[in-house]
């Protein structure tokens, strides 16, 4: 688009001046030729509306070559993240407990002593020495090694389910980190050029051509600009603080973002509701880990009604008694007695057949049912609500991208040239600003919006990290 424009005057440097502004708003350089020789070469620059532009400001938060991506950061927390570390110990505690499960009940060993001494019977002594070794009926230890097995793999599907909730609060967090930062530079572009409009509008005050509460207006408006962008930018530290705090980054690190929040670094969703419901149901870890407490609670019973048979323990005692007779009529006597000894204990299940043990293994099992069934529905609700909220992010970043954004830069570039040759006054212009500001500040939020749905998505659908 070619904009032609000058303003005759009768101070020929006033027009110079009113042409260099104009320029530098639109994109061009200035000149100091003649102001109807420069108005013919005026080309209006589209302006980028999901370019993040470069400052020295933004250098502290954004680097798009060495800056961090937001995979690698949730790589960076699965690795280094304080609970999770403590969380994934509980698979050790399980398979402890998987160990222990197999292990049979030791043998006792019995040792025993009799001596006559202290009853006025000093030859009289008796040694024993017994084992007994326990047997477990009813498949204890087999349905024992069955129970601690499913413990085990449940204890693994919940560290997977913390793993998918670390991961996507690493990405929500990512994205408001850039959307704050997108925003920051929208107020960076525009800070920069109100304060070239107030070194213009300052000339023409001093020149007598403008009154000076259109200065006024215009450093309100500054002011208003340079709060709300303190504002922004002390929340994209905090959601910096954040993310340090949960992927293990040290405070003093610097981390740089280095996505475009119209871009996002994630896997494309399925094509249909349908189809991510599907894979959901097959692979979210906290659906299998309700599924797994199902075969935890099954095998539970089982247990239970295997502990309500009695066990059984053999045993042998190997005895040897010595005794001595010296008050028969042939003189002293000494006798030695071997003795071998085999038994069987077994318990008599008249009072504790482990009643209490069955009922609280059947309860469990219909709570854990129950569980599951509602999980699948939360799961379902999930999808379709990450799914419709993409949808329509994404139709929403659409027409801001094809009319919003474009027509609303082109007004305020048009009205901003316009104003330099007395067109329009101040508040004109800083009204349609203010309109710009807040399209750009709601483009910012759909963006931030598709992309935290899809994040949401695919935590919601449940793939796991490696196989994105």
């Amino acid at each position: 688009m070619v904009m032609f424009f000058f303003q005759r005057t009768r101070n020929r440097g006033r027009g110079l001046i009113a042409l260099s502004i104009a320029a530098a708003f639109v994109g061009i350089p200035a000149y100091t030729q003649d102001p109807a020789t420069v108005a013919k070469t005026i080309v209006v620059q589209p302006v980028q509306s999901t370019g993040t532009p470069p400052s020295s400001t933004l250098s502290l938060y954004f680097d798009p070559l060495q800056g961090t991506y937001s995979n690698d950061l949730v790589r960076r927390a699965l690795a280094s993240n304080g609970e999770l570390a403590a969380a994934r110990l509980e698979i050790e505690r399980a398979r402890g407990r998987l160990r222990q499960a197999g292990l049979r009940p030791n043998p006792t060993l019995d040792f025993e002593q009799t001596t006559g001494r202290f009853t006025g019977a000093p030859g009289e002594s008796e040694i024993s020495v017994g084992l007994a070794v326990p047997l477990e009926l009813g498949g204890k230890r087999r349905k024992r090694i069955e129970l601690a097995q499913a413990e085990f793999q449940a204890a693994e599907a919940e560290v997977a389910d913390r793993e998918r909730r670390l991961t996507n609060e690493v990405r929500v967090l990512y994205v408001e980190a850039l959307a704050s930062l997108r925003e920051l530079g929208t107020l960076e572009e525009l800070n920069v050029l109100d304060l070239q409009t107030t070194r213009f509008v300052q000339a023409r005050v001093n020149e007598g051509e403008t009154a000076p509460i259109e200065l006024n207006q215009l450093r309100v408006e500054v002011d208003r600009l340079r709060s709300r962008r303190a504002l922004v930018e002390g929340r994209l530290q905090a959601s910096l603080l954040r993310l340090k705090s949960l992927t293990g980054v040290p405070p003093a690190e610097l981390l740089r973002l280095r996505e475009d929040i119209a871009t996002p670094l994630l896997p494309t969703p399925p094509t249909s509701v349908d189809a991510a419901i599907d894979i959901a149901l097959r692979t979210r870890p906290d659906l299998r880990f309700a599924r797994l407490n199902e075969e935890v609670a099954e095998a539970g019973l089982r247990l239970a009604r295997a502990q309500g048979v009695p066990d059984v323990t053999p045993f042998t005692k190997y005895s040897y008694g010595r005794s001595v007779f010296d008050d028969t009529p042939v003189g002293v006597l000494r006798d030695r007695d071997k003795l071998l000894t085999f038994g069987v204990s077994v318990g008599i299940p008249v009072f504790n057949r482990n009643q209490g043990g069955k009922v609280e293994a059947a309860a469990a099992i219909s709570q854990a049912q129950r569980r599951r069934e509602f999980l699948e529905a939360v799961v379902r609700s999930e999808v379709q609500s990450s799914y419709a909220r993409y949808e329509a992010a994404r139709a929403a970043v659409t027409i801001f991208e094809q009319g919003v954004i474009p027509r609303s830069t082109e007004n305020i570039r048009t009205i901003r040239a316009a104003y330099q040759i007395g067109a329009f006054s101040i508040t004109d212009l800083l009204v349609e600003q203010r309109r710009l500001v807040d399209a750009q500040r709601e483009f910012t939020e759909a963006l931030a919006e598709r992309y935290r749905a899809l994040a949401d998505l695919q935590g919601a659908i449940g793939v796991p990290i490696n196989q994105q």
